[in-house]
């Protein structure tokens, strides 16, 4: 499986791009803050066609390249209690932050909601870009935050070792797990995520998530305080 990461400009978002192969169809995965450029450099590089957005949760840092990506080509994949984030991510969006990102790139952010959004539900099953992805919806850091679980791990991992990847977004992450205090955040959904979504994943899965390092299931699952809290 042809996986490729980008490091989006701001908040150290990860973008991810998945196909089957190079040359194939692909799913590109939370478009962030700056990343159209490298995302298009890929897309040409292994001749690679688009065929959905895939987002696990609705924040303006996973979400802000969303549009300029589909460009009116694809569909934006995102579940349904975070749809109403895609009309308007900003408005949600810490008043500071918005600063921040100003004085980095020397303007004001902008957002032009994507012509086409589709919405997924808990459990239901993709077929994209000759992919089959399950959708596990894991709400607490957002209403609508999901993992994306896939059979299959990145071209270079041992599959001995390892038989599956999941897209975490800012659900999981190694070491730690999403925030939970900003708008649509709830402690108590995270902590019935963590036990009854995250826990029952099987160990040989590779975590791709939102923020720093790739980890596995295994590895949290043995040393990830937030997960070492629930076990039992």
């Amino acid at each position: 499986m042809f996986v490729r990461s980008i490091v989006a400009d701001a908040f150290g978002t990860n973008c991810y791009i998945v196909a089957p192969a190079a040359g194939e169809e692909c799913l590109i995965v939370d478009p962030g803050v700056g990343v159209v450029d490298r995302v298009q450099e890929v897309l040409r590089e292994h001749r690679l066609r688009p065929a959905a957005v895939l987002l696990t949760h609705g924040h303006l840092d996973h979400v802000y390249s969303v549009t300029p990506v589909c460009a009116g080509t694809t569909g934006a994949y995102i579940h349904t209690d975070d749809c109403y984030r895609l009309r308007d991510p900003l408005a949600t969006m810490n008043p500071q932050l918005l600063l921040a990102l100003e004085q980095q790139f020397g303007r004001a952010a902008t957002w032009t909601e994507p012509e086409d959004v589709v919405e997924v539900t808990d459990r239901q099953v993709l077929e994209l870009a000759g992919l089959q992805l399950e959708v596990a919806h894991a709400p607490g850091h957002t209403e609508g935050s999901v993992l994306f679980s896939l059979a299959g791990v990145p071209d270079g991992i041992p599959s001995d070792e390892l038989e599956r990847t999941m897209l975490s977004g800012d659900v999981l992450f190694a070491g730690s797990i999403g925030r939970t205090d900003l708008p649509g955040g709830d402690h108590a959904a995270m902590q019935r995520s963590l036990r009854d979504v995250v826990l029952p994943q099987p160990d040989p899965t590779l975590v791709l998530p939102g923020h720093g390092p790739a980890t596995t299931m295994a590895r949290e699952r043995t040393t990830n305080p937030y997960l070492l809290g629930l076990a039992g």
